[in-house]
This record gives C-alpha cells, sequence and structure tokens, in this order.
C-alpha cells in the first residue's frame, strides 16, 4: 500500500487503525522530561557507516516540532506539521539524508520542542517524544535506548503576557547564561544522559497512526539584513523595518554582562488587544549570539535593549510554505497594483501547517478563508501550493463529527464550533469543487464524498419549498458586520453546496443521488424568485433591516437565480449597501462581473479597499475594512481572484485549465498582463487597448486549448504564442 494511501485511509474510519507503515524505531524521550509546556529536549546518536546508501530516507514524527542537523549542517529548519490529521494521529516527515552522511562517524542531532498545550491548529498529544527512523541497505538508524537524549533547560517561557488561548505555541525564553553552545556538532565534548525509551510500539494510543506529511518541508531564506534600524535612547527599542510582513525567526549578536533581558516583538504583538507571540533572551558575559526559533510577524521588529548591552548585528530569517509566487499581474492603475501586491502578501503569510486566518493572533485553519483561498491560489502560486489545501479538505473530513456536522478551525483541542454557513462554503462549489476542477486532480472526491453526503442531507433538512432550514449550529456566522439575511445566505449556500456535490456524484457515477440532487436544486430554482423576490431586491420573511443586504443579492446572482430583468433593481442595491465585509466581498464582485458590471465593481473595490492601502506602512490587507483588528488576514485577498479570471479573463472550461478561455472585461482598465501556472505550463495574457481596438498577447502551454473572447470574436487557439486583434467598446 503506498504512502499516499496512508492519508486516504483515515477518512474512511474513525477509529484508530490497523494498518501502518512498518516501523523499527521507537518513541524515545529525556529521562528528565516531564511532558511540560513548551519543553524543548535535544537528541543525539553518533552513527559509524562503511558505505553510504545512493538514497536514504529518514522518517521523523514529534508531537509538535524539531530542528536536524547531521555532521553540524543543519537539513531541516523547523520540521513537523502541527498535530492532528484526524483527532487521534501524528503526521510524520521523510527526509532524504544520504547528502548529509560520510563514510566513518556522522553525528546525528535534532532539537524538539513539545508546545503542551492545545490550540485553534494542533491536537496535543499529551507527551514530547521523538521517533526517528533511517533505513537503506545495511544502513539502519532508528530512535532508541542508545540515543543521547536531555532536556535544554536554557529554553524556558515569558509568560507576561502569555499567548491568547488559541494559539498552542509558548513565548520562548531562553537563558544563554545556559546555552549548551554548539552541541549538534562532532566533537562537542559533553554527552548527555541515555534516552529512555516512551513508548515501544511506533503506532500506539498516544500517537495515533502515522500519516506521510503531504505538504513539502517549509522553505528558509537564510539570514538577511534588516532594511533598516533605528535606535531609540529613551526607550532602549531598537526598531527594524522588515521589507514586507514575514514569517520571521529574529537574530542577534550582542556584548552584555549575565542576567539582562533582552525583549523581541513585532508590531503585530497585540492583535485586538489580544496577546499573540514574542521571545526574550537573557544574556551571558561576552559576545554572544542568539536566533529565537518560534516563528513570529510583522513590518516591524522591535529589540528592547538593557542599558549596558552593545548591539553588534541583528538580522531576520523569513521562513515558510515552499510556494514560489508566479504571477506578475501589472496593469495601467497603480492602485490595483499595490492591492495585488499586499493581497499575495497576506496569502503568503498566512500559509504554513495549513492556510490561516491570520498569522498573528490564531494560525487557524478557518474554512470560510481556506474556501477563498482555494479561489486565489491558482491565480498566485505555483502548483506546490495545491497540496495544502488538499490537507485541510482532509483534515475538515476527518474531524467530522460523530453527528455528521463538520466544523473549524481544525486540527484543534479547545475548539469545536460549527458556523454552518462557513461549513457549506467548503464543501461546495467555491470551495471543495474549485480545488478539483482548477487544479484537475480528483483523487480526494471518492473518499470525501459520503462525508460530504452525510452532511448535506441528514445534518440539513429542507422546507416545502426545497430550501435549507436555517441552522445556528454552535455560532450562526455569516460574516462580520450587520444586515446579514441569515435565512437567505443560507438558502443560497446550500444550493450551491448542492452544484458542487451533484458534480462530484456524476464522478463517482452515483446515479440515484444525482437524481435526488438534481430535483432538490429544480425545485429551489422554481421557488426562489417566489419566495424571495420583493420587487426591488430579494429578502427572507426573517430578516427585518429596512436596507436589504447586498451579500445575499450576490449569491442570488452567483446561483443563477436572477433573470437579467432584475440586474437593474439589483444595481440600486449594490450601488448603496456596502455592508459586506473583505470576507464576503469577494462575492460581490464575482456577481458584478457576472452581470456585466465589471466598470463599477472596481470603482466598488477602489473605494472600499483604499481604507486599507491608505496605511502606507502596511504591506498585507485587514480583517475589516478598518484598522481596527488583525491587519493581516487571508480572506481580504479576493481581488487577486477578481483581477485574474474577471478583468483577464482567463478561466478553465474543463479540469485542470487543460482547455480554458480567455473573457476578458477591462472594466475601464487599458494595460494589463499577468501570468498564471497551470500543471500543463504558464499561460500569459497581456491585453492593451488603444482606442476601439484591444491587442492580446497570448501564451497557451503544450497540451491545453484555448478559446478567445474578445470583444465577441471568438476563436480557438492550440498551444502557442499568438497576437490578437479586435474591435472592443
Amino acid at each position: 500500500m503506498n504512502k499516499r494511501l496512508t492519508f486516504l485511509f483515515i477518512v474512511l474510519t474513525t477509529s484508530v487503525m490497523t494498518w501502518a507503515a512498518q516501523w523499527s524505531a521507537k518513541w524515545i524521550q529525556a529521562a528528565d522530561n516531564k511532558d511540560s509546556i513548551n519543553t524543548w529536549q535535544i537528541f543525539k546518536k553518533n552513527v559509524h557507516l562503511n558505505d553510504i546508501p545512493e538514497n536514504i530516507t529518514a522518517k521523523i514524527a514529534v508531537d509538535s516540532k524539531y530542528w536536524l542537523w547531521i555532521n553540524g549542517k543543519q537539513v531541516v529548519f523547523e520540521g513537523g506539521l502541527k498535530r492532528g490529521p484526524s483527532p487521534k494521529d501524528t503526521y510524520y516527515d521523510e527526509v532524504d539524508i544520504a547528502p548529509y552522511l560520510k563514510k566513518g562517524s556522522n553525528t546525528i542531532a535534532l532539537l524538539t520542542v513539545f508546545f503542551g498545550k492545545e490550540g485553534f491548529s494542533h491536537k496535543n498529544s499529551g507527551h514530547g517524544a521523538l521517533l526517528f527512523e533511517a533505513q537503506a541497505g545495511k544502513v539502519k538508524i532508528i530512535s532508541d535506548d542508545t540515543w543521547e537524549a536531555a532536556v535544554y533547560k536554557a529554553y524556558g517561557r515569558d509568560d507576561n503576557p502569555k499567548p491568547n488561548w488559541r494559539l498552542p505555541e509558548s513565548n520562548i525564553c531562553f537563558d544563554g547564561r545556559k546555552s549548551l553552545g554548539n552541541w549538534q556538532k562532532p566533537g562537542y565534548s559533553r554527552k548527555f544522559p541515555k534516552a529512555k525509551i516512551f513508548n515501544a510500539d511506533a503506532i500506539n494510543e498516544t500517537y495515533g497512526q502515522l500519516v506521510l506529511r503531504p505538504i513539502p518541508l517549509f522553505k528558509e531564506f537564510g539570514l538577511k539584513d534588516y532594511v533598516s534600524c533605528t535606535f531609540d535612547e529613551k526607550t532602549r527599542i531598537l526598531t527594524c523595518r522588515l521589507p514586507y510582513d514575514a514569517q520571521i525567526t529574529p537574530y542577534l549578536k550582542v556584548q552584555a554582562k549575565a542576567g539582562d533581558t533582552i525583549v523581541i516583538r513585532t508590531d503585530h504583538d497585540v492583535v485586538g488587544g489580544e496577546s499573540c507571540i514574542r521571545a526574550a533572551y537573557i544574556t551571558r558575559n561576552g559576545i554572544q549570539e542568539y536566533e529565537s526559533l518560534g516563528w513570529i510577524n510583522g513590518d516591524l521588529v522591535y529589540y528592547k535593549i538593557p542599558k549596558g548591552t552593545k548591539v553588534i548585528s541583528v538580522k531576520y530569517r523569513e521562513s515558510g510554505y515552499d510556494t514560489e509566487f508566479t504571477s506578475d499581474f501589472k496593469c495601467n492603475d497603480e492602485f490595483f497594483n499595490e492591492l495585488w501586491k499586499r493581497s499575495v502578501r497576506t496569502m503568503y503569510v498566512n500559509m504554513r501547517d495549513t492556510y490561516f486566518d491570520c498569522p498573528d493572533r490564531e494560525r487557524s485553519q478557518w474554512w470560510g478563508d481556506v474556501t477563498n483561498d482555494i479561489q486565489q491560489s491558482f491565480y498566485v502560486f505555483s502548483p506546490s501550493s495545491w497540496k495544502l489545501v488538499d490537507k485541510g479538505i482532509y483534515e475538515l473530513v476527518n474531524w467530522q463529527r460523530e453527528n455528521g456536522t463538520f466544523f473549524s478551525p481544525i486540527p484543534t483541542g479547545n475548539w469545536n464550533q460549527e458556523l454552518p454557513c462557513q461549513m457549506l462554503m467548503s464543501v461546495g462549489w467555491y470551495g471543495f469543487r474549485a480545488q478539483a476542477f482548477y487544479s484537475g486532480d480528483y483523487s480526494f472526491v471518492a473518499p470525501v464524498y459520503d462525508r460530504v453526503h452525510k452532511y448535506l442531507h441528514d445534518v440539513w433538512k429542507v422546507d416545502g419549498d426545497g430550501f435549507a432550514e436555517t441552522r445556528k449550529g454552535e455560532w450562526a456566522f455569516a460574516d462580520w458586520g450587520d444586515h446579514i439575511d441569515l435565512e437567505l445566505i443560507t438558502a443560497e449556500w446550500y444550493y450551491l453546496a448542492l452544484k458542487g456535490e451533484k458534480e462530484f456524484a456524476e464522478e463517482l457515477q452515483k446515479t440515484a443521488d444525482v437524481a435526488q440532487i438534481d430535483q432538490m436544486m429544480k425545485k429551489m430554482e422554481q421557488n426562489f424568485n417566489k419566495r424571495f423576490w420583493k420587487g426591488d431586491h430579494y429578502r427572507s420573511a426573517s430578516y427585518k433591516e429596512k436596507e436589504p443586504d447586498d451579500r445575499a443579492q450576490a449569491l442570488a446572482v452567483l446561483c443563477g437565480f436572477v433573470d437579467k430583468d432584475k440586474y437593474p433593481a439589483l444595481m440600486k442595491v449594490f450601488d448603496k449597501s456596502r455592508y459586506a465585509s473583505p470576507f464576503i466581498e469577494l462575492y460581490v464582485q464575482l456577481a458584478l462581473f457576472q452581470m456585466g458590471e465589471g466598470k463599477f465593481a472596481l470603482e466598488r473595490a477602489k473605494e472600499r479597499y483604499s481604507q486599507m492601502l491608505k496605511y502606507k506602512d502596511k504591506t498585507t490587507l485587514f480583517e475589516f475594512w478598518q484598522i481596527t483588528a488583525s491587519v493581516n488576514h487571508g480572506w481580504s485577498s479576493g481581488m487577486t481572484t477578481i483581477l485574474a479570471q474577471e478583468v483577464c479573463g482567463i478561466r478553465p472550461t474543463s479540469r485542470g485549465f487543460e482547455t480554458f478561455e480567455i473573457r476578458p472585461e477591462m472594466a475601464g482598465l487599458t494595460d494589463i498582463s499577468t501570468n498564471v501556472e497551470t500543471k500543463y505550463g504558464f499561460i500569459r495574457v497581456h491585453l492593451k487597448k488603444e482606442g476601439n481596438t484591444t491587442k492580446l498577447n497570448l501564451t497557451v502551454p503544450q497540451g491545453t486549448r484555448a478559446t478567445v473572447n474578445l470583444g465577441g470574436s471568438v476563436s480557438q487557439v492550440e498551444a502557442g504564442t499568438y497576437e490578437i486583434s479586435a474591435q472592443t467598446d
């Protein structure tokens, strides 16, 4: 059975699985380990090798995180994934270590951290231990009681203040007086105590099934100088500017006396009144350097320098998800260039173990945010980003509760609330279906289908008109703000969920399900306008606000419920109503373009996003339109989809962009270019409008075909490079 099936198999059962890859290694930990919060442990093994295999893969598992060195060279910077492919199971990494080994003596060293607490992104196993196994030919390196291990007592916590309850990470405080120096290097003189066996069985009740890491190891960009640093003698704060908001680990080199404390934080240290992650370093005598390994993020890094401490150097190391920024969107309006730039940066800083809502306060896989990210990622990043969504899909389904409900964020140990509208978004047309269709990979559909079907047809009930009965779950969240027509929005998201499910049922040849879903959708189509149209807008009977909900009008358009003769009335709503938050504004924009109102859509976007872009020192987009909470929020990047898919008009017409269309609506712009990386290669588009003539330069990758609709003139083109001109309005 291949390793991919290890991951998929969890979906098929809620019990601990009996099948697993063969392991010889044992879970080990330091003899003095007490599984306390924020416990850091050292593990070392000296191995003599007569021959080096061409390839040898190390399988490594921990509860939380690890760093790996071989022969003094760093092999992995922050390995491991936050725990929870399902409520009982644990991820493991695979790392090719052959390039780091040599004939003769080899030193393998790992530093691990055990978070020791629950969070919105991590399920605590309760125990910090290491599992390490590398076998090839005559080489066999496994974790057992021949390893050295010790709790690294220099690592402690800075609980003043503690991070908020959503974060499993602690504020790291490192005491330089207890530093072990270059303990990971060969020839280090000190020996550590013998490791103890925590569990001789790799698969056990503590760690559950071991699931192969489904995403790449993180990439790190090396230590770099800050853009600028300024020191305030009065406050003793050294302020260092990063080139942009990033996930970083801060570094310092100082000369100091023993016992002083340097506090390191960022301008994201407190978000909405809630504490996030910071770091502290206690000095020893003399010249010393230190890098805090718990990543933080922000545009500015602050070092609080005690009197008498001389700063020799400060740097930062950026790290993050291993994907590339493959699009280079540009247009003749600098506002939208900057909006694109900030949107992409926002998305990237919200990618690591999972997609998350914000990189500071929560780091949590809220599936409303992920649904937006799915649509955006195909127009922004290289295909490696798709794996992060696949991972999230399996996690969401594996965490389904016995009553059939889904909830997020997951993985988690201290949250269990369903947000029904977000769950409908997730499993439906703009969530699971978009991931399958845009990537062309439907392999997850069969494993998750029955779980999704149970949710949509056993958990949800429909009324006599065919519409979903409003469910509040544990949190009846449809969007931030007011003027939310929950009953109507629920009915619309349910329809879009069924639309996605129907395609999956067709894929799996579930004819009875297809017939059932088709009948349900047709009933809603027949009754929607009878029930919800009020002459000049849509509303439900339970909605009592005077002004219509712009979100609900937009979703009605996207469901296909709205005839064109109703567009003028809806445009009056969109012209006046500004209730959608940055989260749902994406769907308002999509609806406007579908109605042929692209120019108005961009005017509305410019009006709304200008409230963020006026802050020239920020490089990301906010949770709300105003700067009142998180200033980096994943759900706010929806304009990447609008600019690439709607303005440039690049849309797949079959799976994975094997066929696609170029049908631009330049919406008042006159010069636009972008790239989209598909599994076939790059689609490249440059549009230039001069007078009534629009010229398109187009690259169609090998293995694909494109339909070009430029000003109503339609042509079919095979792979190649083209220059096409047409008369346009």
